[in-house]
């Protein structure tokens, strides 16, 4: 993957408050709703023939209600309105990302889809953790207003066994395709990078 342009002017505290963290309060909004949707229709699909996917499906699912329930004190701190988010309109390059995941939910066997979102677990985990980290130092935001980040970027043991799980049980049914889903991995990556590119200079 390449450097993530925004996550380090956000190290330093270079990044607006009422711009750019604002713009990805915002889009977050759109991100999490959408792929919790795509969660929970993977877990479906996965049921009863991949049942190792489901569980896993189903936790990401619940994470995502879990990390909406701590987006709104973030985007209040960025200065974000009702009215604001109510009049946003979500910027391309950040939403290709959840529009890809929602096609792996229509399209990619449930283990594929597995193997390709979790490749970049620890890569978004330390991006949360940085962020958590300088909004606390120079932006002066409280601990509810980082909860969303600070959720991110706490290991989840049990996410890590259900995914492996998961793949195992998928290698063994036949149901994986290890390069495709390696392919779907890496456009995954390619979206989140058009992502934090896209918020850089948010319009």
């Amino acid at each position: 993957m390449t450097v993530n342009p925004l996550v380090p002017l956000i190290a330093r505290g270079e990044a607006d408050r009422t711009t750019t963290l604002a713009a990805l309060a915002l889009e977050q909004g759109r991100v999490i709703p959408a792929d919790r949707l795509a969660f929970l229709h993977l877990a479906q699909r996965a049921t009863p023939a991949a049942p190792e996917s489901a569980a896993f499906f189903a936790l990401l699912a619940e994470g995502e209600a879990l990390a909406a329930e701590r987006l709104g004190a973030f985007a209040a701190a960025c200065g974000v309105t009702e009215g604001r988010a109510a009049a946003y309109e979500p910027l391309p390059g950040c939403q290709a990302y959840p529009a890809y995941v929602a096609w792996l939910a229509l399209n990619a066997s449930p283990p594929e889809a597995v193997l390709a979102l979790t490749a970049n677990f620890a890569t978004w985990g330390g991006y949360c953790a940085t962020i958590a980290q300088a909004l606390r130092h120079h932006y002066a935001f409280t601990d509810e207003a980082c909860a969303f980040f600070d959720f991110f970027a706490e290991p989840s043991a049990e996410l890590d066994q259900k995914a492996a799980s998961a793949v195992e049980a998928g290698r063994d049914a036949g149901q994986l395709d290890e390069k495709r889903a390696n392919g779907y991995a890496r456009l995954l990556q390619s979206y989140e990078e058009m992502f934090w590119e896209t918020l850089r200079e948010p319009t």
